[in-house]
């Protein structure tokens, strides 16, 4: 069944799935509907284009060659599959809860509780990542370089907060118009790309064209093997696609908005990341790039346009503000869903006039604080520190989506619930192949060897901390479950 056809039957599969739903998440209520169609469009967008691509590209062009293009295809594959089958769940059952609420239908508490708590992991520790980025992206201007590291990063905290705590409006309209720049930047440098390739322009020495990479080792430079490594830390630029899920639940008519932003996505993904990756490739040997500079502000100063780094950078500033707005707004409504059932502090289930759960953004805020004392002490190894605990949190994040998409149509061959008409393709085998997938992302982080090894190290305290978590609410949990069957 085409993607047209799925469409166009969704409305009345949502209705049909939704009157054999009996489940009710507590969490979802209270909140206002004023993210529009082009917020949770631009939502989409921001969320597959991130710093990954405009800062860490550089680092795996240097290390994999011209395969980078393949590594983001292959994992823009899966990142689609994960966001596609959560679209289904949505289209099912609105929630601003997400998977934290489709865990609780189709696992129980404790699949609840471990979903949310694994997303927290990943988005409290980003967050100390985008204030850390930001404020040293801040310092590539003189007049911030005399500033503090950490007084830069309190203050890309606090502007971004006090967004978030207003109403979802703001963070909608921040979030549309940091997709916008991130956008604009990329359509630019593709359209000049596409231009300096097709005029064989000289860049730096070099002619653009298939000859920058037949001449300089080909497809794969150093052979296959780094191209699977690098596609560990290409997992990760993806790390913010589901977020048009958890958007959902603040969304008129998501029956209508949801398919189009996210059947989107994949040639967002196909144009936007292997497109800018292949002309990267073209227009200068992967040798010229590296980690420690954005790939693109490699070319335009290869150039010799002036001015072209600073314009570069402010995008890189701005990816790292959007990231840190995605993570307060989504991580504070996951909060509430779980609080709401006792598996999270009952504060941040707290909501203010402008119907922001204002509780939970404060909590994950609170860590971003711990990050600003981290810049403190440590402005150097800041970064590094909390991108390996973030990494955990997204595998099991897009693990749970799949577990609980899997059981979910497992229920409707049992007849149980009523799968709609936007469905995930290929299913069971989409969500098995996919599962594979991403344990195959861990064992290729232990074979990295260095900050790979020591992530999946960190496994078992996790895992510990989960286990040791749950036995100190489970009678809360509990409790509240009984009260909601009497009730």
């Amino acid at each position: 069944m085409s993607d047209r056809t799925l469409t166009e039957a969704g409305p009345s599969g949502t209705d049909r799935a939704a009157a054999a739903s009996p489940h009710v998440d507590a969490g979802d209520e209270g909140y206002s509907k004023d993210l529009k169609s082009r917020h949770i469009n631009m939502i989409a967008i921001g969320g597959a284009i991130g710093t990954g691509l405009f800062l860490g590209a550089g680092g795996r062009l240097a290390g994999a060659g011209p395969s980078l293009a393949i590594a983001y295809a292959v994992c823009g594959v899966f990142a689609f599959f994960v966001v596609r089958a959560l679209g289904e769940l949505v289209l099912y059952r609105p929630s601003s809860g997400a998977f934290v609420s489709y865990a609780r239908e189709f696992m129980g508490e404790k699949g609840a509780y471990t979903a949310g708590w694994l997303y927290f992991l990943n988005w409290s520790t980003t967050t100390v990542a985008d204030i850390t980025a930001a404020a040293t992206y801040a310092h590539f201007w003189a007049m911030f370089s005399d500033v503090p590291q950490w007084i830069l990063a309190l203050i890309a905290l606090s502007v971004v907060l006090a967004a978030n705590l207003i109403s979802v409006r703001y963070f909608g309209e921040m979030e549309f118009w940091f997709s916008i720049v991130k956008v604009a930047a990329l359509v630019a440098f593709m359209l000049v790309g596409i231009y300096l390739v097709a005029t064989s322009h000289e860049i730096d020495g070099h002619t653009p064209g298939l000859s920058t990479i037949t001449d300089n080792g080909g497809l794969f430079p150093s052979g296959v093997l780094p191209m699977l490594l690098v596609i560990q830390g290409v997992v990760f630029a993806y790390a913010s696609v589901e977020l048009c899920g958890v958007a959902a639940g603040e969304t008129e008519n998501p029956e209508k908005i949801m398919p189009k932003a996210i059947n989107s996505i994949m040639w967002r993904v196909g144009v936007f990341y292997v497109g800018s990756v292949v002309l990267l490739a073209l227009l200068l040997p992967y040798t010229a790039y590296s980690g420690d500079q954005s790939p693109f502000v490699t070319v335009f100063d290869k150039l010799g346009i002036p001015g072209t780094a600073g314009i570069m950078n402010l995008v890189v500033l701005t990816a790292a503000l959007s990231s840190l707005n995605s993570g307060l707004y989504s991580t504070g409504r996951i909060l509430r869903s779980m609080a709401m059932s006792g598996s999270a502090p009952k504060f941040t289930a707290r909501m203010n006039k402008g119907k922001v759960p204002y509780g939970g953004v404060l909590f994950t805020a609170s860590f971003g604080v711990a990050g600003v004392g981290l810049n403190y002490w440590m402005p150097g190894e800041a970064f590094e520190i909390v991108l390996n605990l973030a990494s955990i949190g997204i595998l099991g994040t897009w693990a749970m989506v799949m577990i609980c998409s899997l059981l979910f149509w497992q229920r409707s061959r049992d007849g149980r619930v009523t799968r709609p008409g936007y469905r995930l393709p290929w299913a069971p085998y989409t969500q098995i192949v996919t599962l594979v997938f991403l344990v195959t992302v861990l064992v290729l982080m232990w074979c990295d060897g260095g900050v790979g090894r020591t992530t999946v190290q960190l496994l078992p305290l996790i895992a510990a901390a989960l286990v040791g978590g749950w036995f100190l609410v489970r009678k809360r949990v509990a409790a509240l479950a009984a009260a909601r069957s009497d009730g």
